[in-house]
């Protein structure tokens, strides 16, 4: 006799595993899943070997904690917050515990290093305060900046009238505190070698001709949540070279 297949259930609905593998593969989705499940495969044998474990308390501290943030402190609300997910409590639990060990094995691996990496790439921890106008032409661009440049209209101004992004109209151009690694290399020098309040450009790229113009200028510091963006940046290239030793050792 045949077992039934299996499925999740949706509210109700039955969905087969088979309909979900379907789905990921036809939005390319199949291969990030197998990888993340092959990087869990990776943690807890390194784990098991380093005799990393979670407690049972520690567990459940971070539930609680979890509970308290999202407001779910009733147990009505949390089984509603479980069911509207699709989780039980014990699978809940059970990913709280992941999650634990990874952080306990990141810990474990690299945070002696984690300093050291700040120190030989600090620029890629630069930052800028930056605005932005781009515009579909390069007489246009120019024809800004000279007005820019005789104090007809100020940079903010500009970005609001003729930016061809509108949430960058609304924005007067705002960019945010931008890391100097999320600027294009070339455009990265220009603007770290800028001086501040003084417009910069044109420059031409993908999406148009743009000025620039920087507010404000921030050195690089190891803060807390510098500490933790190295720390998981460090863990996950550590997890991609583990991958792919283990992919060419099974080929």
């Amino acid at each position: 006799m045949n077992s039934a297949p299996q499925t999740v259930n949706f509210f109700g609905l039955p969905i087969e595993f088979a309909e979900i593998v379907s789905y990921l593969q036809k939005s390319l989705q199949l291969k990030e899943v197998c990888q993340q499940i092959l990087y869990r495969r990776i943690i807890e044998r390194v784990a098991r070997e380093r005799g990393l474990t979670v407690e049972a308390e520690e567990i459940q501290a971070e539930l609680e904690r979890q509970r308290r943030d999202r407001d779910l402190e009733m147990d009505a609300d949390l089984l509603t917050w479980l069911t509207d997910r699709l989780l039980d409590r014990e699978t809940w639990e059970a990913s709280i515990r992941d999650r634990l060990l990874a952080e306990k094995l990141n810990q474990r691996l690299f945070s002696i290093e984690v300093e050291r990496f700040f120190n030989q790439h600090p620029s890629e921890f630069e930052r800028v305060l930056l605005y932005r106008i781009v515009v579909s032409s390069a007489a246009e661009a120019l024809e800004i900046l000279y007005r820019l440049q005789e104090g007809q209209i100020s940079f903010y101004e500009a970005a609001h009238f003729y930016d061809i992004s509108e949430e960058r109209r609304l924005q007067c151009g705002y960019e945010g505190r931008i890391y100097r690694s999320q600027l294009q290399p070339d455009i990265a020098a220009i603007v770290f070698s800028g001086a501040v309040g003084q417009a910069i450009g044109p420059l031409q790229t993908d999406t148009g001709y743009c000025l620039l113009l920087v507010e404000e200028f921030f050195s690089a510091q190891l803060t807390s949540e510098r500490f933790q963006e190295i720390l998981e940046r460090l863990f996950q290239r550590w997890l991609a070279l583990e991958l792919s030793s283990m992919l060419q050792s099974n080929s």
